[in-house]
């Protein structure tokens, strides 16, 4: 069988070096900006035909179940795949293919691009099998022939469904210990509070590859708290005991104990791990996690993760105090991959060392290629602007979901006039909120670069959306790398910034096109009901403290989602209570959707209360962004708006039902509304929370009891879940392990 069409194609973009040595010599009267200006226009032209020979060259059998691993339960295939639908020939030869599999060649082991030293992908098990991704086909991952000997065949690429099919991997094993640590990120020594994996903040890099299986043990030695780890944005399909939130999946791991999270990989695609007890991700505990798997556009050269988010010289746990009595509870710094700068001159304070602040990050890069970049934002409580000057930036991934390479609105007006027909696949700069993640391409191709390479050196900047961004006066430090093309300079960078709009919104609505389409088949008829008043319609409010609070645990501002804010029991999750129908303390904040796998939940998230709320005075509302997270989904998301909601907005065109967006984090509009959707297909215990920290903590949250008739845990499982259950109360009863002999808990729980 040929190969994939886009391998003939890179003969096609070869050429590229000779079509601009024949341009020198015949335009020889253009300036620079023109000659760059085409330039540009050839490689969108060579990637543009590249990709379209790449959707031709999908293979006519993606979509046998026989050929591809499907997933989910078995019981459930019949339903995802009726018998009916699988082409004759394949359900002919499948004897003959088990016979002859044993005769096939291994499955490919191969390192995907820059990946850690000795990682590899192995697919050994897929006898017969390919690696078909390189330069020039990176939208390609596996693929097997059709032969005589085998009459079957597949192909994984970005093309694939992921949400039904997955390659065959291996199972990969990680260990992370969880230790107190001074952390010095940006000159300033914080010798209390810090935690970290394995010594290092972030934490290291984990790594998989498409279709394997992770088992990650996690080991606490934290001395005044217990601890889980959650794998942010993970699907973990039929897999949600593994979700690593304490007080619903499981009791917090106990100092000296460990725990061991399981789950296979059904995506691909950057994200990062964090706790989720309480505040500790904003003291150090988090890391970045890569799936390796195709890309929706090309690159040469894929770089480490990049983690940037704010920083605080104090525990958050201090912070969520001041925060609690008189917000916002101000960070003091930005940071890229644990390090930034802090002007110990401008701001005095005990232990400040300017001369001990970690060296700032550096990236070299090599004319004329093209690097990937995954950014993540682990941020306590700020949305950021990612560019770097004189460079642009093609979008190719959000969170977890390819998409079609687009233009952003942060965009300059008067650099966009000069370079329209360029600018429709590259941008800028890119917004990330809090939890959100972004592959994006840059090519080593700088609008200044006729200047000595010596000087060729460009900053990074992290720069705080407006109205989004809490940090010191003074210390708001946006220059947080250097791009350097020679990488004997030592020079400091000169460049500017883009004139880019600093507004606190997610990247445009009709931009994030998936590359595998989905239609929302329920239209404007949802599963539940979302009436205003009485469905899952949910308003993002506050009680202030008065004489009259009715919130407990403290006369506090608390966050909440609905009447009352989150509090979990530490020592009793929700996972305990599966089958009890009739458990729903209101501080657990539940909400149920029992329904079958085809059916379609939406939920409404508004920035503004009902007419009903208002008048009932209990609550407020105030127009603010709120980055919303949803576990163990990509939602679809029908309608993202600046204006309150109404329920003709379901058929009136505002919402979006052919191949919305799909994401697990959205910015709530200040003003308006999210307007989220999923199939409920992952039986489980699903948590929803602004991923603001101290809004999480105050209770901004609230839990989804997913088909809970089809939850079913292993006796292994439960048994385990009960060991470390049973040492956690050990542990809590012991009062001398509190750091507060007079309270432990003084936050939601998350």
């Amino acid at each position: 069988m040929p190969q994939p069409a886009t391998v003939y194609t890179f003969s096609i973009c070869l050429e590229k070096n000779d079509f601009e040595s024949i341009y020198v010599h015949s335009y020889r009267g253009h300036s620079a900006v023109e000659k760059e200006v085409n330039m540009k226009f050839f490689d969108a032209l060579c990637e543009t035909v590249t990709r379209a020979l790449g959707l031709a060259s999908l293979s006519p059998w993606k979509n046998e179940p026989g050929l591809q691993h499907p997933l989910g339960p078995s019981e459930t295939l019949e339903a995802l795949f009726p018998i009916h639908t699988a082409p004759p020939r394949a359900l002919e030869t499948i004897s003959r293919a088990k016979a002859s599999k044993s005769q096939l060649e291994p499955g490919p082991i191969f390192s995907p691009p820059n990946s850690s030293p000795n990682f590899a992908c192995d697919y050994s098990a897929m006898r017969g099998w390919k690696h078909t991704a390189g330069v020039g086909a990176r939208n390609q991952w596996l693929e097997k022939p059709i032969s005589e000997e085998d009459p079957t065949g597949g192909i994984y690429n970005v093309f694939t469904n992921y949400d039904l099919y997955a390659p065959v991997g291996i199972t990969r094993k990680y260990h992370l210990n969880v230790t107190d640590q001074m952390i010095n990120a940006d000159g300033v020594a914080r010798e209390e509070g810090g935690k970290v994996f394995n010594g290092q903040y972030p934490g290291p890099w984990l790594e998989a590859c498409w279709g394997d299986t992770l088992e990650i043990t996690v080991e606490n030695h934290l001395k005044y708290n217990g601890t889980t780890i959650h794998w942010h944005g993970v699907r973990l399909l039929n897999e949600f005991e593994y979700d690593g939130v304490n007080g619903i999946t499981q009791c917090p791991i106990a100092r000296g104990d460990k725990f061991t999270y399981k789950f296979n990989v059904t995506q691909y695609g950057t994200s990062w791990y964090h706790s989720h007890y309480s505040l500790q991700y904003a003291d150090g505990l988090a890391g970045p996690i890569t799936f390796h798997g195709p890309s929706s556009a090309d690159y040469d050269v894929a770089l480490e993760p990049f983690l940037f988010g704010d920083w605080s010289h104090n525990s958050a746990f201090q912070d969520y105090a001041a925060e609690l009595r008189q917000p916002p509870a101000k960070m003091q710094t930005v940071i890229l991959n644990g390090k930034g700068f802090y002007n110990c001159t401008l701001s005095p304070k005990p232990g400040c060392n300017a001369n001990k602040a970690p060296p700032i990050f550096e990236q070299v890069f090599q004319r004329g290629r093209k690097y990937l970049m995954r950014l993540i934002n682990t941020s306590t409580a700020s949305t950021f602007i990612f560019s770097i000057d004189k460079h642009m930036l093609q979008v190719v991934a959000m969170d977890f979901v390819a998409i079609e390479p687009y233009v952003s609105s942060h965009i300059s007006k008067k650099h966009k006039a000069s370079t329209d027909h360029f600018l429709s696949k590259y941008t800028d700069s890119i917004l990330v909120g809090i939890g959100q993640r972004y592959h994006v391409v840059v090519e080593a191709r700088p609008s200044n670069d006729l200047i000595p390479v010596e000087d060729q050196n460009y900053w990074i900047r992290i720069v705080g959306a407006h109205g989004c961004f809490d940090v010191e006066e003074g210390q708001q430090n946006e220059l947080l790398g250097i791009i350097r093309y020679n990488s004997g300079s030592q020079k400091r960078p000169t460049t500017t910034s883009y004139q880019f709009s600093k507004q606190c919104a997610d990247e445009p609505y009709a931009s994030l096109v998936p590359v595998v389409p989905m239609t929302v088949t329920a239209k404007d008829h949802p599963a539940n009901n979302i009436d205003p008043d009485h469905g899952d319609n949910f308003e993002v409010g506050f009680e202030s403290p008065s004489a009259n609070y009715t919130v407990p645990h403290g006369n506090f501002t608390r966050w909440d989602i609905l009447d009352t804010p989150m509090w979990l029991e530490f020592g009793d999750p929700t996972i305990n209570h599966v089958k009890n129908y009739t458990w729903n303390p209101s501080e657990y904040a539940i909400i149920t959707e029992d329904y079958t796998r085809d059916d379609w939940v939406y939920l409404i998230i508004t920035a503004n209360g009902t007419t009903n709320q208002h008048a009932a005075g209990k609550r407020r509302f105030i127009a603010l962004a709120h980055p919303i997270h949803l576990h163990g989904h990509d939602f679809v998301l029908l309608a993202q708006q600046n204006r309150p909601f109404h329920v003709d907005d379901l058929s009136n065109g505002t919402f979006k039902y052919d191949n919305p967006p799909r994401r697990d984090v959205a910015l709530l509009p200040g003003d308006g509304y999210l307007a989220i959707g999923f199939r409920t297909d992952n039986p489980g215990i699903w948590i929803m929370h602004c991923h603001i920290a101290w809004h999480a903590s105050s209770g901004l949250a609230l839990q989804i009891r997913e088909n809970n008739h089809q939850i079913n845990l292993s006796p292994d499982f439960v048994k385990e879940k009960e060991r470390v259950c049973g040492n956690w109360h050990n542990w809590y009863s012991n009062h001398s392990n509190w750091f507060n002999s007079h309270e432990f808990q003084e936050d939601s729980g998350i």
